[in-house]
């Protein structure tokens, strides 16, 4: 899939399939983390992969905005230090890892509010490490087709040279 066209068509999925995702292809979504850009190279970032049906539904159970983890075939834990840095890196390799999984007919959602001491602790997470973000990954369970967004149009949200001169292409 061509890169634009994934940014283009990717929805955000909470509602999986049964399917479980293959071991290659879970391996080329933390790949894809790895492999993402980070400030001065440091790399300071870590990924908890969650497969196991039991800890899935209970990560669902302790992630309140974020239930749909649980019906997930799996999850990835984004640990980073705690500071802008480490959110900004975070962020960057999160949206690498949606892009390789939607390629793959995978969907996903980033669920936020989870920097929590319950799943910090389920998740045997130091306490000097923010957890950013936990991303459930799974089949849709019903066709997605191509993504409709509701977006600003450029004229609206793009300027020229400085901020407030309209965008012209």
């Amino acid at each position: 899939m061509n890169v634009f066209d994934a940014v283009q068509e990717m929805l955000a999925i909470r509602s999986y399939d049964n399917r479980p995702v293959p071991d290659d292809i879970a391996e080329r979504i933390l790949e894809a983390a790895r492999l993402t850009a980070s400030s001065q190279n440091k790399q300071h970032w870590d990924f908890v992969l969650v497969r196991d049906r039991q800890r899935l539904q209970r990560l669902g159970e302790l992630a309140t905005h974020g239930p749909y983890i649980a019906g997930a075939a799996m999850a990835i834990a984004v640990v980073v230090p705690d500071h802008a840095i480490g959110y900004v890196d975070g962020a960057r390799a999160v949206q690498d890892m949606m892009l390789v999984a939607w390629d793959e007919g995978i969907g996903s959602n980033w669920v936020g509010n989870v920097n929590k001491e319950d799943l910090k602790a389920f998740l045997n997470i130091p306490q000097d490490r923010l957890l950013l973000t936990i991303i459930p990954f799974g089949y849709p369970d019903r066709p997605v087709g191509r993504g409709i967004k509701d977006r600003k149009p450029l004229s609206e949200i793009a300027h020229s040279e400085e901020f407030g001169q309209p965008y012209r292409s």
